[in-house]
């Protein structure tokens, strides 16, 4: 008999390993950088085939700016890359693009890029690619408190609206359901600011693969495994309810 597998809605994926990838094979770390953009692609293919509605992908956090100039330069270059290259492929899949994360400190050319890829795909609702790009999840609540605060001082709201559906409104996230299942790469067993207010009741995997090597069969076993778990929520899980 077929197994059922249930499959999570939301997927967000910590793509973490790059640069030890390279080591490991006496490459320099922008060669692992230029690998995990075919890992990307092949992950967004697979999220689709899966039937997962919603991925997000940490490209890049608010505190990889302190990384070498070099390896930062080629990162931004490779996103620059991946759009113009793979943006209208996900347009004729029906992919709608979303950007979290700070955009008024970034380059121009590159703020342009991201702002493009959601123009464009704005109307598609196949599925859903979220880009975290120069994000931190304590950044984000930062400013969505911020919103929150000119909203209090101008008298749109009050004290008492102030809940935490109205700071969910305001997040980068808002209108996305909470991620089902999170996925680090490299080993690693943090979260590295990412999704800290989203991830309250997230499922974890912590795979030792690095990214580059993070394949389809990798992804589709991942999400075989989260559909073994029993998500409670707080509550009772059915056995035990029952």
């Amino acid at each position: 008999m077929t197994e059922q597998v249930r499959h999570p809605k939301h997927v967000a994926i910590i793509m973490d390993g790059n640069g030890r990838w390279a080591k490991a094979r006496g490459l320099p770390r922008t060669m692992g950088h230029r690998r995990g953009v075919e890992a990307v692609r092949q992950a967004v293919r697979t999220a689709r085939d899966l039937g997962i509605e919603y991925l997000t992908l940490f490209a890049f956090s608010s505190e990889n700016w302190k990384r070498p100039q070099e390896e930062v330069g080629e990162i931004l270059r490779l996103l620059k890359f991946f759009i113009r290259r793979d943006l209208a492929e996900l347009h004729r899949e029906g992919v709608c693009v979303r950007v979290l994360g700070e955009r008024e400190t970034l380059p121009p050319d590159i703020r342009g890029l991201l702002e493009e890829a959601e123009q464009l795909t704005v109307d598609n609702d196949r599925n859903t690619l979220l880009i975290a790009f120069n994000y931190g999840a304590r950044d984000e609540i930062a400013r969505a408190m911020r919103r929150i605060a000119e909203k209090l001082v101008s008298g749109e709201t009050t004290v008492d609206a102030v809940t935490p559906e109205l700071l969910d409104a305001h997040l980068d996230t808002a209108g996305i359901p909470d991620p089902d299942l999170i996925i680090r790469t490299s080993g690693e067993l943090r979260l590295s600011n990412f999704l800290l207010w989203q991830a309250a009741y997230s499922e974890f995997a912590f795979l030792p693969c690095y990214w580059p090597d993070f394949d389809t069969a990798i992804f589709t076993e991942t999400v075989r495994e989260y559909s073994l778990r029993d998500r409670r929520f707080g509550g009772l899980s059915q056995e035990i309810a029952s």
